[in-house]
């Protein structure tokens, strides 16, 4: 049998997926009994402004060796062989060999995607693992951050961004990502195994949702410990034992030693602590870029309307969703949008007392009557680094959301403004509805944020309006702040995934700089395992 790819097929809002088949067989110019097997590889949503909303479909279609397929299509359409998705070597049953010690376990530190996937990947090769997350369990984890958003109190180690699942537990779930690496394949097939709905594997654009994404990890963690992974939680890892550039052991929580000579370090972008506590032991670090800004929030009929114009109000349509690039020379800037969520809220995500941090979460239906959105300004390291301190960018953002606390009003509100008011420079200490968790307080935005990142985001968002006509829109807010896009530090690494100068420490994840997202981390995490698995098989390091 003979097995193609057919890319570019169209189906109208009003038109089934079950006419696919059909489609597909009169464009090739057979019968549909011809068709042997049948199977959607990916669908995408062409809502481009002035013309009919429809979705493109790229399928696998199976054929007898005999059939003749064409060798001219319509424009647009396009044959390819299927490529082979190689194998995947290191979820195996071959364990390592015999160098390693099972007394002493790997041990990963950190619950998001990148510690999880990586403690999944040794734990399918059955390699004793020990995951530390400083967080709660993610039920414990849920009811305190329930209790932030309506009372204010924080608790420090279990909030957003620290706790099962990592900050990606509160989110919209997004899967999207620019890798080619065949294995994100195999992670979104894996989240499907946990719970994840199976339109993951063919949107061009996968996303989760925060509502289905708990029960997920909660699926994968039960999954671990019966391939014998142990989970401890509230265990924060306070200190790093170091002897001759080598990993000996580490402590937890200032009282507990243990032996740790193969480490995997993926403790997510705000782990600011544990940073420092690596630099105390000359741990080679590196300043990098990353973005902050605010967040900007428009009704989400509103942004139906601005997407797909006459047909918003079509039900076959999903809530729109937009992604705006600007670049400002006069400040040499881009200016962009970050972690869109449709249907979704604005939440705060302190991790520390006495700051703002803002992000976006949604549940998988989307159904909510805000969309929101990062927009963000690049920073540079020239920006804030001093001293040639590879941690400046930690004091920096710290700095801006020590100041959206402060003018917040000290709870965790956070400063808001009219997005017309922000971008005409005017401020009346009026506010609207917003969606934001615990609440806002009306504050002129430009003093929440760097003078170059306010200056920049007024000439972006005029040039958003210029794109989409209606974006700046009375009923539009933005809130402050949004600082953990990416981490402002790299934790370095040689070719075999390990730390330059410390050997059996592997940092990964977006920590230490190498990723971006769930799939992103996911990946990074399970590179991590492959190299440890490399160096206990006797591999050269």
């Amino acid at each position: 049998m003979q097995t193609i790819r057919v890319n570019g097929l169209i189906l109208a809002l009003e038109e089934k997926e079950e006419s696919l088949v059909l489609k597909a067989a009169s464009l090739l110019g057979i019968t549909a009994k011809e068709i042997l097997s049948f199977g959607i590889l990916k669908r995408a949503l062409d809502a481009r402004r002035n013309r009919p909303p429809h979705f493109v479909y790229s399928v696998k279609i199976g054929l007898s060796d005999s059939t003749v397929v064409p060798q001219t299509l319509p424009e647009g359409l396009q044959i390819l062989p299927i490529a082979d998705v190689p194998v995947m070597a290191y979820p195996g049953k071959e364990k390592p060999k015999a160098q390693y010690r099972p007394e002493q376990p790997v041990v990963v530190i950190g619950g998001g995607p990148s510690g999880l996937f990586a403690a999944w990947v040794l734990a399918l090769c059955g390699v004793p693992v020990l995951l530390l997350e400083r967080g709660k369990r993610l039920e414990e984890r849920v009811r305190d951050v329930r209790r932030f958003w309506e009372t204010g109190e924080l608790n420090p180690q279990s909030n957003v961004l620290f706790g099962e699942g990592g900050a990606g537990t509160f989110s919209d779930g997004k899967l999207t990502s620019r890798t080619k690496n065949p294995y994100a394949g195999w992670v979104k097939k894996t989240l499907v195994e946990m719970g994840a709905p199976s339109s993951i594997l063919t949107e061009a654009k996968p996303h989760v949702g925060t509502d289905r994404l708990r029960n997920v990890i909660l699926q994968l963690r039960n999954k671990l410990m019966e391939l014998g992974c142990e989970i401890q939680f509230e265990a924060r890892v306070t200190d790093f034992l170091v002897r001759h550039n080598k990993m000996e052991a580490i402590v937890i929580n200032d009282q507990q030693e243990i032996k740790a000579e193969r480490v995997i370090l993926a403790i997510g972008q705000s782990a600011d602590d544990t940073y420092r506590k690596l630099a105390k032991w000359g741990v080679q670090m590196e300043a990098k870029a990353f973005a902050m800004g605010l967040r900007i929030e428009h009704p989400q009929s509103l942004i139906n309307e601005l997407q797909y114009g006459k047909w918003s109000k079509a039900p076959q349509l999903p809530p729109a969703e937009y992604f705006v690039t600007a670049a400002v020379s006069k400040f040499n800037r881009s200016v962009y949008t970050f972690c869109m969520c449709p249907g979704g809220r604005v939440i705060g995500c302190s991790a520390f007392p006495g700051g703002v941090i803002t992000n976006g979460m949604s549940n998988h239906d989307r159904s909510g009557e805000f969309a929101d959105s990062a927009v963000v300004v690049n920073v540079r390291p020239e920006d804030f680094v001093m001293e040639k301190n590879p941690l400046s960018g930690l004091e920096f953002r710290k700095k801006w959301e020590k100041m959206a606390f402060e003018l917040g009003g000290g709870n965790y509100c956070a400063p808001a403004q009219k997005l017309t008011e922000f971008v005409g420079r005017k401020y009346s200490g009026s506010i609207g509805r917003t969606s934001f968790l615990p609440g806002v307080r009306a504050v002129p935005l430009e003093d929440v944020l760097p003078e170059f990142v306010a200056c920049s985001l007024r000439a972006g968002l005029l040039r958003f309006e210029q794109k989409m006509p209606g974006f700046i829109s009375p009923d539009a807010h933005l809130i402050g702040v949004e600082t953990r896009t990416s981490s402002p530090v790299r934790i370095s690494r040689d070719a075999n995934g390990q730390s330059e100068n410390v050997l059996g420490l592997y940092p990964c994840g977006e920590g230490a700089g190498y990723a971006g997202g769930i799939i992103s981390s996911a990946l990074d995490g399970m590179k991590a395992a492959k190299s440890v698995m490399a160096a206990l098989s006797g591999s050269p390091e």
